[in-house]
C-alpha cells in the first residue's frame, strides 16, 4: 500500500505542476508558453538506431509522450488518438512529429519500439535512452514514472502529452487526448 500511495502522490504532483501555467487553453489542455522549458534531449531513435537530439526535429511541431510498449490501455489509446488528430491535418500532417519516449528501456528494445510505433502512424518516432538520459528528459518536463520489478513487474507513468512549436518552444500540455478534432486544431495552431 505505501508504494501505491507514493505513486499516486507523484502522479498528482506532476498533474499539479502541469496545471501551474499561463492558463488553460481548453479543458484538459494547459498553455505552458514561457513556463516550460524548450525541447531538449539526447536519445536513441528506434527507426534507425541513431542518437538524436531535439535539433533533429526543428521545423516540425513535436508532440512528446512518455509511455511503454507493454502498457495495456493508456499508451495505445493515446497514440491512437494522436494518430487520428494528425490525420485530420491532411497535407499538414507531414509537419508533425510524435516522439514516444519509453519509460521501460529494459524491456523496450529498439526493434520492439520500432514495431510498436509503426502499428500506429509513420509520424511517430520511438526514443530510448539509458537510465540517466531518460531521467534527465522526464525531469525536464516534470514527468513522473517508476518501474518496479519485484514482486511483480509494474510500470507507472504520468499521462501528460507535451506539444512544442516548430522552434522547439513548449506550448501546450494535455492531460486528455480523446477530443481528436480539438487536438488537431491545437496542433495546427503551432505551425
Amino acid at each position: 500500500m505505501p508504494r501505491a500511495m507514493s505513486r499516486l502522490a507523484a502522479l498528482l504532483f506532476a498533474v499539479f505542476l502541469a496545471a501551474c501555467s499561463n492558463g488553460e487553453a481548453r479543458p484538459g489542455v494547459t498553455d505552458v508558453t514561457g513556463a516550460s522549458p524548450d525541447l531538449a534531449f539526447t536519445m536513441t531513435r528506434a527507426t534507425d538506431g541513431r542518437v538524436v537530439d531535439a535539433n533533429a526535429y526543428r521545423g516540425k511541431v513535436v508532440i512528446v509522450y512518455f509511455g511503454y510498449t507493454n502498457c495495456p490501455d493508456v499508451c495505445p489509446a493515446t497514440l491512437a488518438n494522436l494518430t487520428e488528430a494528425i490525420q485530420k491535418l491532411g497535407p499538414h500532417a507531414a509537419a508533425v512529429q510524435v516522439l514516444f519516449v519509453t519509460v521501460d528501456p529494459d524491456r523496450d528494445t529498439l526493434p520492439k519500439l520500432k514495431e510498436y510505433t509503426a502499428a500506429f502512424d509513420p509520424h511517430i518516432d520511438a526514443l530510448r535512452g539509458d537510465d540517466n538520459a531518460l531521467m534527465r528528459f522526464a525531469r525536464r518536463y516534470r514527468v513522473a514514472y517508476s518501474v518496479e520489478t519485484s514482486p511483480t513487474y509494474d510500470v507507472m507513468h504520468s499521462e501528460s502529452v507535451f506539444f512544442f512549436d516548430t522552434t522547439g518552444r513548449a506550448r501546450l500540455v494535455a492531460l486528455k487526448t480523446d477530443d481528436t478534432t480539438a487536438m488537431a486544431k491545437d496542433i495546427a495552431s503551432l505551425f
